[in-house]
C-alpha cells in the first residue's frame, strides 16, 4: 500500500510535463508562423510603397501637363459666355425698340374680350418705359412707349367703366323683398344672395382694378366705381318703391310672388316677417271711425254725426309701408355693396369709397323721412293729430334696425353715421309734440251746440280720442320712448328712478310703460272734463245724462276690448270701477226724469174714502188729474226719449227693463187703489193704457226705428 501511494504523484507529474512540452511546441510553431507572415507583410508593404511612389510621380507629371490646358479651356468658356450674354442683351435691348410696333394692334383694339393678352402687352410696354428711363431718357422711343402706356391705361379705365356700366343693373324688387323677408318658423333657410355682376365680369373688373392700383398709379377708377354703383343702389331702392305704388293699391301684392304666406302643407315657403308695421294702420283707423259713426258697439244704428280723421287714405299706407321696406332694403343692399366693394377696391380706400357710394341713396331716404316729419308737423299745425300715426311705424322700424344700420355704416364719416340718429330724434320730437298737443286739444275742444249729437249718442271727440289711443297699443314702446325722449316725466308726475333710466332722454321699458299709461290717463281725464262741459249744452238733464252715459260706457267698453285697460291700470288701478260708477250715476240721473210722471201715481193728495162711498167733485177731480198727468207725462217722455240713442244693447236693455219695472209696478199699484172707485162716467178717457201697454211703450224707448 505504501509503494502504490508514492507512485501516483510521479505519474501525474510526468503527464503534466508532457502536456506542457506539447503546448510549448505549439506556441513555438505559432510564433514561427507569425514571423514568416510578418516578413511577407514587410515585403508586400515595401512593394506597395514602391508602387505608390511611382504612381505619385506619374500623377505629378500628368497634372503639370493638364492644368495649362484646363485654364485655357476655362478662359475660352468664359469668353463664350460673355459673347452669349452680350448677344442676349443686344436682343433684349433691340426688343424694346420694337415694343411699340409689336403691341400697336392689340392696344388699339382694346382689352375687351382678351384681358390677359392685353395686360401682357401693357406689361411689355411698361418694361420698355422703365428701360428707356434708366438707360436712355433722352431717346424718342421713351416718349413713344410712354404714350403707348398711357393709351393702354386709358383703355383699361374705359373697359373698367364699360364693364361696370354694362353689367350693373338695379336689383329687381322681387329679389329685394325676398332678401329682406324672414320666416322665423324655418330654422334653416337659404339666404338670398344678391349677385350684382356676373362672375366672369367681376373677375375682369377685379383684375383691372388691381392693375390700375399697382401699375397705373390711378385712383380715378374708384370715383367711377362709386358713381356707377351709387346710381344702381339708388335705382334699386326707387324700383322697390315703384313696385309698391304699382302693385299695392290694385292687387294688394306687397311682396314677391314667390314669397307666399306659409301654409302647413308647404313648410319650405317663406312668409315675410312684418315685425314693425302692418299695412293699413291709418286705413284701419278710418274704417273704425266710419263704423262707429254709423253703428253702436252692438251694431245697431246710433249717432250719425261722427266723421273719420281727416285726410288719410290707402295711398298713405302704401307710402309708409314702402318707406319702411326701403329702409330695410337700403341696409341689405348696402351690406351687399360693401361685400362687392371689398373685392374690387383696395383695403385702405374701401371705407371712403363706400361712404361716397351710399350717399345718394341714404340722402334720398333721409330726405323722404324729413318730408314725412314735415308733413306731420304741418298736419299737427292744422290740429290733425292722426298724422302722428304715420310716424309711429316708421320710427319703431328705424329704432329696431338702428344697430344693424350703425353696423353697416361702421367706418364711414361721422356726418354719414349721424343721419339716422338725427332723423330718429326729429321723429321723436314731432311725435311727442303731437301727443302733447292732442291731449291739450281733447281738453280744449269747444262746446259747439251744432256739433252735439241730438240723440245723446257718442260724441265724435270721444270716438276719435279712443281710436287714437287704441293705435298707441300697437306702438306702446315707441310712444313711451317718444314721451321719455322729451323728458316729460314731470308732466305726468312720474319720478325718474335712476335704476330705470339710463339717461335724461332714455328710459327702460317699465318706465316708458308707466309714462304712456299716465299719458293715456291724462287724455281720458281731459276727455271726461270736456264731456262733462259739453253735456251742459243740453237743456234736458236726462238727455245730458244719456249723453254722458253713452260716452262713459263707450270709453269703458273700448278700453276693455282693445286691452287699453291693462295699460291704464298700470297707474290708475281703479279706472274700470271708476267708469262703472260714473255710468251708474248717469243712469240714476236719467231715472229721475221719470219722477214727474211717477209722482202722479203716488198717494200725495189722494182722497181718503171708504169703499163704495160717493166721492165729492173735488176728490174725483184729483183722481182725474192724476190719470191725466200720468198719461200726458208718459206720452211726452216716450215721444221725446224714443228719439234718444243708447247704442250698447246691453245697457239699452238694462235701462229699459229697470225703468219698465219701476213705472209698471207704480202704475199697477195705482190702478189697484183706484179699481173700485167711481170717479168718472167715462173711465176709458182716463184709464187710457193697460200696464202691458205702458211696458210696451217703455220698451220702445231709444229706438228711432220704432
Amino acid at each position: 500500500m505504501g509503494i502504490t501511494s508514492r507512485m501516483i504523484p510521479t505519474e501525474d507529474a510526468s503527464a503534466r510535463k508532457r502536456e506542457i512540452e506539447e503546448k510549448l511546441k505549439q506556441e513555438q510553431e505559432t510564433l514561427s508562423f507569425i514571423r514568416e507572415n510578418l516578413e511577407k507583410s514587410d515585403q508586400l508593404t515595401k512593394g506597395m510603397v514602391s508602387i505608390l511612389s511611382s504612381f505619385e510621380s506619374r500623377l505629378m507629371q500628368l497634372e503639370n501637363s493638364i492644368i495649362p490646358v484646363h485654364k485655357q479651356t476655362e478662359n475660352l468658356q468664359r469668353l463664350q459666355e460673355n459673347v452669349d450674354k452680350t448677344l442676349s442683351c443686344l436682343d433684349h435691348v433691340i426688343s424694346y425698340y420694337h415694343v411699340a410696333k409689336d403691341t400697336d394692334r392689340i392696344i388699339r383694339e382694346g382689352p375687351s374680350g382678351r384681358l390677359d393678352e392685353y395686360l401682357a402687352c401693357i406689361a411689355r410696354i411698361q418694361k420698355a418705359v422703365e428701360y428707356f428711363q434708366d438707360n436712355n431718357p433722352d431717346s424718342p422711343e421713351l416718349n413713344t412707349v410712354k404714350a403707348r402706356f398711357e393709351k393702354g391705361k386709358e383703355l383699361l379705365e374705359a373697359e373698367f367703366r364699360s364693364l361696370l356700366t354694362r353689367y350693373s343693373k338695379p336689383v329687381p324688387p322681387i329679389l329685394i323683398l325676398d332678401a329682406i323677408s324672414v320666416d322665423e318658423d324655418i330654422e334653416l333657410q337659404e339666404e338670398v344672395v344678391l349677385e350684382h355682376l356676373p362672375e366672369a365680369v367681376l373677375q375682369d373688373i377685379i383684375c383691372i382694378s388691381g392693375w390700375l392700383v399697382e401699375y397705373g398709379r390711378n385712383q380715378d377708377f374708384m370715383n367711377v366705381y362709386f358713381q356707377i354703383r351709387s346710381s344702381q343702389l339708388d335705382r334699386s331702392i326707387k324700383g322697390l318703391k315703384e313696385h309698391f305704388r304699382k302693385n299695392s293699391a290694385s292687387s294688394g301684392v306687397l311682396y314677391s310672388p314667390a314669397v307666399q304666406t306659409k301654409r302647413k302643407d308647404t313648410p319650405t315657403k317663406k312668409a315675410p316677417k312684418r315685425p314693425v308695421y302692418i299695412p293699413g294702420t291709418i286705413r284701419k283707423a278710418q274704417n273704425l271711425l266710419k263704423q262707429y259713426s254709423q253703428h253702436g258697439l252692438d251694431g245697431k244704428k246710433g249717432g250719425s254725426n261722427l266723421t273719420p280723421l281727416e285726410g288719410k287714405d290707402d295711398v298713405l299706407d302704401i307710402e309708409i309701408d314702402s318707406y319702411i321696406h326701403c329702409i330695410s332694403a337700403f341696409v341689405k343692399l348696402a351690406q351687399s355693396e360693401y361685400a362687392l366693394l371689398t373685392e374690387i377696391i383696395p383695403e385702405h380706400h374701401q371705407k371712403k369709397t363706400f361712404d361716397s357710394l351710399i350717399q345718394e341713396a341714404l340722402d334720398n331716404l333721409m330726405l323722404e323721412g324729413d318730408n314725412i316729419v314735415s308733413a306731420a308737423r304741418r298736419a299737427i299745425m292744422r290740429h290733425d293729430y292722426s298724422a302722428v300715426l304715420t310716424i309711429f311705424p316708421i320710427l319703431r322700424h328705424l329704432k329696431m334696425n338702428k344697430s344693424e344700420f350703425d353696423s353697416t355704416l361702421q367706418g364711414t364719416a361721422a356726418s354719414t353715421k349721424n343721419k339716422l340718429p338725427t332723423l330718429i330724434t326729429s321723429m321723436e320730437t314731432i311725435g311727442a309734440k303731437a301727443l302733447e298737443e292732442f291731449a291739450d286739444s281733447i281738453k280744449n275742444d269747444p262746446d259747439k251746440e251744432y256739433n252735439m249729437p241730438k240723440d245723446g249718442t257718442v260724441h265724435e271727440l270721444t270716438s276719435n280720442a279712443i281710436l287714437f289711443l287704441q293705435q298707441l297699443l300697437d306702438f306702446h314702446e315707441t310712444a313711451g320712448a317718444m314721451l321719455a325722449s322729451q323728458v316729460l316725466g314731470d308732466t305726468y308726475n312720474i319720478p325718474l328712478d335712476p335704476r330705470e333710466t339710463s339717461s335724461a332722454s332714455g328710459s327702460t321699458s317699465d318706465f316708458n310703460k308707466r309714462l304712456l299709461s299716465s299719458y293715456i290717463c291724462k287724455v281720458l281725464g281731459n276727455l271726461q272734463l270736456n264731456l262733462l262741459s259739453k253735456s251742459k249744452v243740453y237743456e234736458d238733464s236726462a238727455l245730458s245724462a244719456i249723453f254722458l252715459h253713452n260716452n262713459y260706457n263707450y270709453i269703458l267698453k273700448s278700453l276693455e276690448k282693445s286691452e287699453l285697460i291693462q295699460l291704464v291700470t298700470v297707474t290708475q288701478r281703479k279706472a274700470e270701477s271708476s267708469y262703472r260708477e260714473l255710468i251708474k250715476q248717469q243712469i240714476d240721473i236719467y231715472q229721475r226724469s221719470w219722477l214727474k210722471v211717477l209722482e202722479h201715481l203716488t198717494d200725495k193728495n189722494m182722497p181718503i174714502f171708504q169703499p163704495g162711498a160717493k166721492l165729492k167733485d173735488k176728490e174725483r177731480q184729483v183722481i182725474k188729474d192724476k190719470f191725466k198727468g200720468f198719461n200726458d207725462g208718459l206720452e211726452e217722455l216716450c215721444k221725446i226719449q224714443k228719439g234718444w240713442a243708447i247704442p250698447d244693447k246691453e245697457q239699452r236693455d238694462y235701462i229699459r227693463q229697470s225703468q219698465r219695472k219701476i213705472v209698471s209696478d207704480a202704475y199697477r199699484a195705482f190702478l189697484h187703489r183706484c179699481a173700485n172707485i167711481s170717479f168718472t162716467k167715462n173711465p176709458e178717457k182716463y184709464h187710457k193704457y193697460r200696464p202691458e201697454e205702458v211696458e210696451e211703450m217703455i220698451e220702445k224707448l231709444f229706438d228711432t226705428s220704432a
